[in-house]
């Protein structure tokens, strides 16, 4: 198959496409930054240089392809997140349209089905949205739990106070994916036939907060981390005191919230994968204790 990836060597279209390519297939990577192609063509993969922002370009790389994987890549620099992740939505939907693509697998989030009160994964729907309104074309919705890596986050706060908080957590049933395993039900879903549109769940672990900080505790040598539960509003102050903009700590915020309130992840419970991915949080452990003790 001819297929085309979006998100440049990212998190999870880099391990996406060495699994394409060793599947076989001719893999094209979207970047926006030239200095990405000597590292795409090392990979087997060609390198289509452009914007997400220019239609025309994306319609002529996605001319031809057998299938297609869109994802948004996230801009903290933007003026207005949802305006940003509308925009793109819509370059990707008329691209497709024009390219006549007939198969394309969307990253969107776990969450993506509340209609309100799910903070910045209200962006997703958005995009789901879009995209759901293409006509002959076969539609994958990868709803992904949360990311091991926005642990890392955490690390200042773990070596500034000693534990963890926030307004989530705690006793909380979390669920956590690895990019390698979304990457890898991506490109199970980009070989499977399809007709219409479906929602695939994609998960890695599931842990309570304090189960989560003892497995990293016990991996940066401090196994009596906790992981303190603090409302709303604290959060908000924290995330302000950071520096980030006070619309977008609302918007994590509000989606912890609805993750504590176990809104976020109703409709996973609804539609649990059919198999876990295989990296544990045990795994991501030794990965969060050796960028920790950079620090």
């Amino acid at each position: 198959m001819k297929i085309i990836v979006t998100g440049s060597l990212g998190h999870i279209s880099k391990p996406l496409t060495e699994e394409l390519v060793a599947k076989g297939h001719t893999v094209i990577v979207v970047s926006s930054n030239p200095d990405k192609q000597i590292d795409i063509e090392a990979l087997g993969a060609t390198a289509a240089i452009g914007t997400l922002a220019d239609v025309d370009f994306l319609t002529v790389t996605f001319t031809g392809a057998d299938a297609v994987y869109t994802m948004v890549p996230p801009n903290y620099a933007a003026a207005d997140m949802m305006a940003y992740c509308k925009e793109t939505g819509e370059n990707f939907a008329e691209a497709v349209e024009k390219s006549g693509v007939k198969r394309v697998v969307h990253l969107s989030s776990i969450g993506a089905h509340m209609e309100k009160d799910s903070g910045l994964i209200l962006a997703h729907r958005q995009v789901e949205t879009i995209l759901d309104k293409l006509s002959n074309v076969a539609i994958t919705f990868m709803r992904p739990s949360g990311f091991y890596y926005n642990l890392l986050g955490f690390i200042p706060m773990i070596k500034n106070t000693g534990v963890i908080t926030a307004n989530y957590g705690a006793d909380d049933m979390l669920i956590w994916v690895s990019p390698v395993d979304i990457a890898a039900a991506v490109a199970d879903e980009l070989e499977i036939p399809l007709t219409g549109h479906k929602v695939r769940y994609v998960a890695s672990d599931e842990l309570t907060g304090n189960e989560t900080a003892s497995i990293l505790g016990i991996a940066i040598g401090k196994p009596d981390l906790k992981w303190i539960l603090i409302s709303d509003e604290e959060r908000q102050r924290q995330l302000e005191a950071v520096g980030l903009k006070p619309t977008m700590a609302h918007g994590l915020v509000e989606m912890f919230s609805s993750q504590h309130n176990g809104a976020l992840a109703e409709d996973f419970y609804c539609n649990w994968p059919k198999v876990m991915g295989k990296v544990k949080m045990a795994d991501y452990a030794k990965e969060f204790a050796a960028i920790y003790n950079q620090k």
